[in-house]
């Protein structure tokens, strides 16, 4: 079974300064179509039920790429949620299964992220798997790591593990938070505190876009022989 998708499309791209004063942040072209494109095929390989992304800052023009590509959107007005909110925003239209999340705004090279964590996905022991990369295979990352693991896969704050932007998430905690603005950190937090926060290793290569000097980093990935 392919979990239903939520594709994270409403940000600002401040760290994107000029490129996004007229254009949406997964809009910027990398290696020729538009990063959101990237995050997407990746995504419809698994041939989900639904995909859905959400939109706020110039959301006409992820509109009018989005809707002929059967993705559903989920508007947020008048204010931007964070992911929390976001995803909680868009559960109408995501169901009430777990779904996946996604970033829009990274490059994966290797084997698909969305199937690493589909295989590694054990509902009994988890409530959150988060698919990430140790930092050695990172490129255009700024700071350390988020994450470190244990034996058994849990996660704690703080290492060399970085989050890749994927994820396979039970929603129901997200009824439990009383802000309407609020990141999903908020979540893995409570999820930690429970061992119910789990990650898989990504066995390739990944690389942030989330700064104007990502994009030639990104596009030498896509070109480079790494596996």
């Amino acid at each position: 079974m392919a979990h239903n998708v939520m594709l994270f499309a409403a940000g600002f791209g401040t760290r994107m300064k000029a490129l996004t004063q007229t254009c949406p942040k997964p809009m910027i072209p990398v290696a020729g179509r538009p990063l959101i494109d990237h995050t997407l095929a990746l995504a419809q390989a698994l041939r989900p039920d639904r995909i859905v992304a959400n939109l706020h800052y110039l959301p006409q023009v992820l509109e009018a790429h989005l809707t002929p590509r059967d993705v559903l959107l989920s508007p947020e007005l008048p204010q931007v949620l964070d992911t929390g909110g976001g995803l909680r925003h868009a559960l109408p239209l995501l169901g009430t299964a777990p779904v996946f999340t996604a970033n829009t705004d990274v490059i994966w090279k290797g084997a698909n992220p969305f199937q690493v964590a589909l295989d590694a996905w054990d509902p009994a022991q988890m409530d959150a798997l988060l698919v990430c990369i140790p930092i050695s295979r990172c490129r255009g990352r700024k700071g350390a790591g988020d994450f470190s693991r244990d034996h058994a896969g849990r996660l704690s704050r703080g290492g060399d593990l970085v989050y890749g932007g994927v994820q396979i998430l039970k929603t129901e905690g997200l009824q439990d938070i009383e802000e309407k603005v609020f990141s999903l950190n908020i979540l893995w937090n409570d999820l930690a505190q429970k061992n119910r926060l789990f990650a898989v290793e990504y066995p390739g290569h990944w690389c942030d876009v989330g700064h104007p000097e990502g994009i030639a980093i990104a596009e030498e990935l896509i070109a480079d022989d790494v596996v």
